[in-house]
C-alpha cells in the first residue's frame, strides 16, 4: 500500500477497548512500539479489529508535534514517542524533522523553521514526538 502519510507503522492489534461511539485501539508495531488510536466502533467492527490481528497505523507528519526538555507525562496526547533526531531538512518556511525511536522506527514531523531554531532541533538531540490518538488512522490489508 502506498499513501501520502509519512509515518507508517506495521504490526498487530494488541488491545481494543470498546466505547459507545469510539473505540480505543492499541497497535504494537514492529520493534515493540505502541501506537494508540481512537476510531469509531463501526470501523473496528467492519475491519474485524481484535487482539492479534495484523494492522498498520498511519500518522501525517503535519500532525506530529515535537517537544524537547519537557515531561511527556504532563501532556494530554496518548502517543509520546521519545527518541533522537536523525535529520533536519529546512525548506523555505517549514522543516522536515525525522526522529528515530528505540527499536529503529522513524517518526517524521513537519514543523516551522522558527520552531527548529527556537527548540534547537538538530541531529543527535533528544526529542519526543507527540500526536493525538484521534490523528491515527488504522488500516488492514485486504
Amino acid at each position: 500500500m502506498r499513501t501520502s502519510a509519512r509515518n507508517h507503522f506495521s504490526g498487530q492489534i494488541s488491545a481494543v477497548k470498546a466505547g459507545a461511539v469510539n473505540d480505543e485501539v492499541t497497535l504494537r508495531a514492529d520493534g515493540g512500539l505502541e501506537i494508540v488510536a481512537i476510531i469509531t466502533h463501526g470501523s473496528v467492527a467492519s475491519m474485524g479489529l481484535a487482539a492479534g490481528k495484523p494492522a498498520f497505523a498511519l500518522v501525517k507528519a503535519s500532525s506530529v508535534i515535537l517537544m524537547v526538555d519537557g515531561d511527556a507525562s504532563k501532556v494530554s496526547t496518548r502517543n509520546a514517542l521519545a527518541g533522537t533526531i536523525s535529520s533536519v531538512t529546512k525548506g523555505a518556511v517549514n522543516a522536515d524533522v525525522v526522529l528515530t525511536v528505540p527499536g529503529g522506527a522513524q517518526v517524521a514531523a513537519i514543523v516551522t523553521n522558527d520552531s527548529v531554531d527556537r527548540l534547537g532541533l538538530a541531529a543527535g538531540k533528544q526529542a519526543v514526538a507527540l500526536f493525538k490518538a484521534s490523528s491515527v488512522i488504522i488500516g488492514v490489508d485486504g
